[in-house]
């Protein structure tokens, strides 16, 4: 495709532009440090020939183990952790590989060159590809630099499907229609996310006057193996997609493997697991992160809790019971962001509660909020003394947002699942839209965390809540 084409090209520019500066900053960095170090400036003009030499052979290198890895294949681009993760891979490799020469050989290339060079090229290189990310988001956003994708299945299928893609266009994939078994199911059948275009028998003439690149097929009986495997034929080698969307929802990639079995490409999806040693590991990294947290947080959090005694009668802290992991009750620290009566005055606001959320109390003007705590909310500084609860092993950084008592009681059986894990002071939950999500999103959310999280997930949540505070979408 031609946006391909013109998308890659621009990452493989900002790469080289990337591994280049990385390479040769480093290059005459190192140089001029050891000459300085050992006071012998013509040390650094002898040495800047050869150094120039392992420069050019370490672009060279880096470039190709990019491009060996797949780092710029447009199925991983705008969505997922895929692009970010070969960065990674490539980048290692290829200093792995060149310390390998360099031992080998007994080339003497100096271990300082190797530990400048690699972290500012990873910056680099991660920092162009977030903003080529974002650019690249706004443009589907619009419609552009996306598949044209025709939808193939029954009525129900395509219509889910439409939904979810038409919920995320920044996945790439614009819909222009749907073919379906008799080509004439009612707008009720489909609802309004898809038009019928087509039916089954002439399914190649539709994607020929439609002009998509891409088929989708859901699900329908009347879709045979060999009638599958006709379409794949028929579609133009490298320019036309088939893609078989499998009845999975919420599945975490790392939990699905596709494997050759008898000619028939069987899904292994492995079952969650919540014990053993990446739990440990996710133990160990609270500990970690929210002891050093502290240490720099705890100035700020004096002056908040200064702030909130001088400003509202009261006590600082507010200890509320929530339910944690296995369903084990334990009180939730926050600083005190409401009248200390509040909870007197919560039966009379429900009636006026924000529409949409039947179990969790939502209210955009909180009359029970202080001025004190209004700023709080607004930037989510009332919660940082459940850094504590994560010490003590109530909570985690990361994790399902812990519910109250009452809340638990009109919980369906299967959300129950939540409590699988501990629950956390951030997660899926508030950097996808925090208080504007409705209940239904707010529990998938969290749903799939608990089946499918990973400790590098939690990074990327992290920082993404970080971006969601300074947002402040839906904080109140």
């Amino acid at each position: 495709m031609a946006w391909e084409i013109r998308y890659s090209r621009r990452l493989l520019y900002t790469d080289t532009l990337a591994v280049v500066g990385s390479v040769f900053g480093a290059q005459i960095l190192w140089v001029k440090v050891h000459a300085w170090l050992v006071r012998e400036p013509a040390i650094a003009n002898a040495a800047q020939p050869f150094a120039t030499v392992y420069s050019i052979g370490l672009v060279a290198l880096w470039l190709g183990f990019l491009s060996f890895f797949g780092s710029r294949d447009s199925r991983s681009l705008g969505v997922g952790f895929t692009e970010f993760r070969r960065v990674l891979q490539a980048s290692f490799s290829a200093f792995g590989t060149l310390a390998v020469i360099v031992y080998l050989f007994n080339l003497q290339l100096a271990r300082g060159y190797f530990f400048i060079a690699l972290p500012i090229g990873l910056l680099l290189l991660l920092g162009t590809r977030r903003a080529w990310r974002s650019w690249l988001c706004e443009q589907r956003k619009a419609g552009e630099f996306s598949h044209k994708v025709v939808l193939v299945g029954s009525a129900g299928s395509v219509t889910h499907i439409a939904r979810e893609l038409n919920r995320r266009p920044q996945a790439g994939f614009v819909v222009l229609g749907a073919c379906v078994p008799s080509g004439q199911e009612s707008s009720e059948e489909m609802g309004p996310e898809v038009p019928i275009i087509g039916d089954f028998d002439h399914l190649m003439a539709t994607v020929e006057t439609v002009g998509a690149d891409t088929v989708i097929i859901t699900s329908s009986d009347e879709l045979s193996p060999p009638r599958i495997r006709e379409l794949s034929w028929k579609l133009e080698p490298g320019q036309q997609h088939l893609i078989v969307a499998p009845n999975l929802t919420d599945i975490g990639g790392p939990r699905i493997h596709t494997r050759p079995v008898a000619g028939l490409p069987l899904i292994h999806v492995e079952t969650p697991r919540f014990s053993g040693g990446k739990t440990h590991t996710k133990r160990i990294f609270d500990v970690v992160a929210s002891s050093l947290m502290l240490l720099v947080l705890l100035p700020a959090m004096g002056a908040i809790a200064g702030a909130i005694k001088l400003r509202s009668p009261g006590p600082v802290l507010f200890r509320q019971p929530r339910v944690g992991k296995n369903g084990r009750p334990f009180h939730m620290l926050k600083f005190r962001s409401m009248v200390p009566d509040a909870e007197a005055h919560l039966e009379r606001l429900r009636a006026e509660a924000d529409a949409g959320n039947d179990i969790l109390f939502k209210m955009k003007d909180d009359p029970r909020i202080t001025p004190v705590g209004r700023i709080l909310r607004r930037y989510s500084l009332d919660e940082l003394p459940q850094l504590f609860n994560v010490l003590s092993g109530e909570m985690s950084l990361i994790g399902p947002r812990p519910p109250l008592r009452s809340e638990v009681e009109e919980y369906e059986r299967h959300v129950h699942r939540r409590f699988l894990v501990k629950p956390g002071i951030t997660g899926l939950w508030q950097v996808s839209g925090r208080s504007n999500l409705s209940w239904e999103e707010s529990v998938r959310l969290d749903l799939y965390y608990v089946e499918n999280w990973t400790l590098t997930g939690d990074l990327v949540i992290l920082l993404r809540t970080a971006q969601a505070v300074l947002a402040r979408d839906g904080a109140y």
